[in-house]
């Protein structure tokens, strides 16, 4: 056959026969007496075995020794080809993740587009200094897939950085809750750890709790516990043994006795809750310690068997159990009454459970159990002229670090409710703020640096009253730049 008809029955063309033939892969056996290149069947069969051998990846060189060297095994090549083909698929894979992730942030131009392809450089940066601030340096109005967010979060080791991203994720205008819910079910335990940790702190949206009452199930303890305390947050009641167990384990005993508290005021829920933590009372296995936190969880319901229950405690072989059982049933006896003890207040202590602290003298002319903790000299001085009150609660996850540095737009005072913060701001050393403690911040110019949660086991809170104009920001994060300028306002910096 002529080369015309070879191409035209082997699909291969003209060219690239010709190419072939000058490579001595195929090379015709006869010529026409005009000079024309004729292919016998062994040389078309050849041409077939050549665009095989093409079809899986292989070269022509490689061909030609496959088809010539009868010492050239298939076995090595094949394990090359395979290699080669795994690390051009993940390639794809990267390439269509990233045009995925470009697509959903909708870009309304090219500037956007770098923007994206800018901030998923960062993220696979093995500095962990360099993911931060990728995620905290990205402009305010510029939209970032919550689903790269979310896997970023999936993926992420350093703790802080992996704040920094849950705080992006939280804001960025979407959930990324598919992305989290698929890694509740990985085989990884530290990514099961992050996606339960991440969809805590979102709002609740469809398909979170389903995945949340699944991890109630895991093997792993923090994931379990981490599920419970979200769920029970969401009023899901299915989380009370957990919690219940949380109590007896001395496990973020505190979160899990509060939350059993809120769910008791359903009646229903309030019975299971109360026979659980009686059943614990009464198990062999519950030393001093545990009866303890468990006397503290009943402390959180409401009822009179609750009271009935510490009564009985206060009557307990173990000194400890009843000196604090007796306090908190004259505690509960307060709260029912309304009253406080006259000039103090009602402290718990192991030795002495009913101790009374006298106010001084600059504070006698108070009601009972009204406290001056901080006074603020030329406080209205600070405040914008028609600013409006703001109160603002903060719950902080396990570890959180917070908001990054940033600032407010007026004067605010508060304290915290819970934990302990870790409070730096602009002009003065760092420091850590205990539940109780008051805290003053100017706003205005000056840049707030942390306010991170200073417990890796607890949550943390605190509640702020801010003054600002109406119409303005909570916060304005602050960029590399001026953070930069700035550098030498920082203490130890």
């Amino acid at each position: 056959m002529l080369i015309g008809e070879v191409a035209r029955h082997s699909g291969v063309s003209a060219r690239m026969l010709r190419h072939y033939d000058a490579l001595g892969l195929v090379r015709p056996t006869g010529r026409t007496v005009g000079g024309y290149r004729e292919y016998s069947a062994e040389d078309v069969r050849r041409i077939f075995h050549v665009e095989s051998l093409r079809s899986l990846g292989l070269s022509l060189k490689q061909i030609g020794r496959a088809l010539d060297d009868p010492a050239f095994t298939p076995s090595a090549l094949v394990s090359d080809l395979i290699q080669w083909t795994e690390d051009r698929l993940a390639k794809e894979a990267e390439l269509l993740e990233r045009l995925r992730a470009i697509d959903a942030s909708a870009p309304t131009g090219w500037q956007d587009v770098l923007r994206v392809v800018e901030l998923m450089q960062g993220l696979n940066s093995t500095s962990a200094a360099r993911r931060q601030q990728a995620v905290l340096a990205r402009p305010g109005d510029v939209s970032v897939p919550a689903e790269l967010l979310a896997g970023a979060v999936l993926a992420e080791s350093d703790p802080n950085v992996a704040g920094a991203l849950r705080w992006a994720l939280a804001r960025s205008g979407g959930d990324g809750v598919a992305t989290l819910a698929a890694g509740v079910y990985s085989e990884d335990v530290d990514i099961r750890r992050r996606a339960v940790l991440a969809m805590a702190e979102l709002p609740e949206v469809p398909g979170a709790t389903a995945a949340l009452a699944d991890a109630l199930g895991d093997p792993d303890p923090t994931v379990r516990r981490q599920a419970a305390l979200a769920l029970g947050r969401r009023g899901v009641t299915a989380a009370v043994p957990t919690l219940v167990g949380m109590v007896v384990e001395g496990s973020n005993d505190v979160d899990a006795a509060e939350i059993l508290g809120t769910l008791s005021q359903d009646p229903e829920c309030a019975d299971r809750i109360m026979t659980a933590l009686v059943d614990e009372l009464a198990a062999p296995t519950a030393d001093s310690a545990t009866r303890i936190r468990l006397a503290q969880a009943l402390v959180e319901l409401s009822g009179t068997t609750v009271r009935e229950v510490l009564r009985q405690l206060a009557r307990d072989d173990d000194r400890a159990v009843a000196l604090v059982a007796s306090s908190f049933v004259g505690l509960l006896e307060e709260r029912r009454r309304g009253c406080h003890k006259p000039g103090g207040r009602l402290v718990l202590s192991m030795d002495s459970p009913c101790v009374e602290e006298p106010m001084s003298a600059e504070h006698a002319h108070l009601p009972h159990g009204v406290e001056v903790i901080a006074i603020l000299p030329e406080a209205s001085d600070r405040i914008p002229a028609g600013a409006e009150a703001r109160t603002v609660r903060v719950t902080l996850a396990p570890g959180d670090p917070g908001a990054p540095p940033h600032r407010h737009p007026g004067p605010l005072y508060g304290y915290v409710t819970e934990g302990e913060i870790l409070f730096e701001l602009e002009g003065e050393a760092p420091r850590v703020l205990k539940a109780g403690d008051a805290l003053f911040e100017p706003g205005g110019d000056v840049i707030h640096y942390q306010g991170a949660n200073n417990l890796a086991d607890a949550r943390s809170q605190l509640v702020v009253t801010m003054f600002a104009p109406p119409g303005t920001p909570v916060l304005t994060v602050v960029g590399p730049e001026e953070l930069a300028e700035r550098r030498h306002l920082r203490v130890g910096d």
